[in-house]
């Protein structure tokens, strides 16, 4: 394969990625070539900076040969091929049909524009998942040019600021959506899920499905949406149907333009909503992203559980992907920062604005919970009050209770109906807190609470999910 000027620059626009590595000199070049093996192959750029300058480098036989033997020294070895543009000498690694590959500083897989070394637990993992191929990087034949939307296309790489100046198939290629052969473009499942005209043609189980309850539980629907023109357009069109049905607080500062305030911070949201659909199973299809609306919570689950690898004490501090190909696109797309960050980036924007923390559950399905802000919230003078503030789970339901007692306060006895409506309100606004925690809200004794509990149970108001240590309280009426 002959590089073009024009190639060249449109490879040093886009940068690293899953596929493409720049190296000013070959130093440790053999950790690279693993994995690029272990992967889905690569191309590595000798004679150009990290940051895509072209320093240049001697090419002659004597570098190609110590190159060589450092693919002959992997175990098992490396197979490479030899390319050059002008002072760039470019090797090209093939993905590996005996995987996993090791070099003499260990087991490295490629993580977006990465080479990770990858841990004992992490290689046994490696070995025992790597007979499972990947659903984006598998061709799909029945994908054809008039199935591909070009518009679709340029938008991506407008949004991904990349120049479209080689031909079309050329920047498929280079993009890891597709492969040329015999002059003829074949798509892979990422190029379906991107650019088809409509993804409901080939797929169903791509879809994400929005739904808004009455109450806190799945029984009464009312409203539904399922979205599956393709990836971005489901991402943008969940987004506003949960735009739609959060509410909106207003501030007021003075000047002439009001803040808006949204009960869950939108960052939080499109984050969450992007990681269900990039790292769900696509070879799961019984089962959609899902988007769910309920009083007190807003949930997003995406099937398929965690990948092989990645334990739950292990989520939020280490990345495995499921979907390279998909997340490098996002990735250019700027929706995502770095690989592993998008959990911690998720708590502090809850954090910022004083909501409970987000609760993750791993089943079949990786599902999480944001909490979403009580109705106690009232409109005073034209303004909002904000009655949460940056505190710990008990202390923002404390901060936000307590002002609305001090006025029962005077006088010294409640009724047991009261004390119950509270107990219910306190248990919808935060489903985690504690008979002690709602002891302390109420005034009362524990053991007081504990027998309005009872009577709640007997009367089928509210049930435990779970231990008295790590469960929760779930409402089965509508109070």
């Amino acid at each position: 394969m002959k590089y073009s000027k024009q190639e060249i620059e449109l490879i040093l626009q886009e940068g690293e990625d899953y596929r493409i590595e720049f190296k000013e000199r070959s130093s440790n070049i053999n950790k690279e070539m693993v994995a690029f093996a272990n992967a889905s192959g690569g191309r590595i750029f000798i004679g150009i900076t990290d940051d895509g300058k072209i320093k240049g480098i001697k090419i002659d036989n004597t570098l190609k040969s110590q190159i060589q033997d450092i693919a002959n020294n992997c175990d098992p070895p490396v197979k490479i091929l030899f390319n050059q543009f002008e002072n760039i000498l470019i090797v090209e690694v093939r993905e590996g049909t005996d995987k996993p590959y090791e070099c003499s500083s260990g087991f490295y897989n490629r993580i977006g524009p990465n080479a990770q070394k990858l841990s004992r637990n992490e290689i046994v993992e490696f070995v025992k998942s790597e007979g499972k191929i990947r659903f984006d990087e598998l061709i799909h034949k029945d994908f054809t040019k008039k199935d591909f939307s070009e518009e679709k296309f340029k938008l991506l790489l407008k949004q991904a600021g990349i120049t479209p100046v080689l031909p079309l198939p050329q920047i498929i290629k280079n993009l890891g959506v597709g492969e040329v052969e015999r002059n003829n473009v074949l798509y892979n499942n990422t190029s379906v899920l991107f650019f088809a005209k409509d993804l409901s043609d080939h797929y169903y189980h791509t879809t994400v499905t929005c739904a808004l309850y009455k109450g806190n539980e799945k029984v009464t629907i009312l409203d539904k949406k399922d979205f599956n023109k393709d990836i971005i357009s489901s991402i943008n069109d969940a987004m506003l149907f949960m735009k739609q049905h959060l509410k909106l607080r207003y501030e007021f500062d003075g000047s002439l333009a009001r803040k808006e305030i949204p009960e869950l911070p939108y960052e939080a949201l499109r984050e969450a909503l992007v990681n269900a659909v990039i790292h769900r199973d696509y070879f799961q299809k019984g089962a959609n992203v899902m988007v769910e609306l309920f009083d007190n919570r807003l949930e997003i689950s995406s099937p398929g559980g965690l990948p092989k690898g990645l334990d739950p004490e292990d989520f939020g501090s280490k990345s495995m992907l499921r979907n390279p190909n998909i997340a490098n696109l996002i990735h250019r797309m700027g929706w995502i920062e770095k690989m592993g960050t998008g959990v911690k980036r998720i708590q502090n924007l809850v954090n910022e604005v004083g909501l409970p923390p987000v609760k993750y559950t791993f089943t079949g399905f990786v599902t999480i919970t944001f909490w979403r802000y009580p109705e106690k919230d009232k409109k005073i003078g034209g303004k909002i009050e904000d009655t949460t503030q940056k505190a710990t789970r008990k202390g923002s339901v404390k901060s936000s209770v307590k002002g609305s007692q001090k006025s029962s306060q005077k006088s010294s006895q409640k009724s047991s109906q009261k004390s119950s409506q509270k107990i219910l309100q306190f248990i919808n606004d935060n489903s985690e807190l504690t008979t002690t925690e709602m002891a302390e809200l109420l005034n009362i004794s524990r053991r007081a609470v504990a027998k309005h509990i009872a009577i709640l149970k007997k009367e089928n108001k509210i049930q435990r999910i779970g231990p008295d240590k790590g469960g929760y309280w779930e409402i089965l009426i509508n109070n």
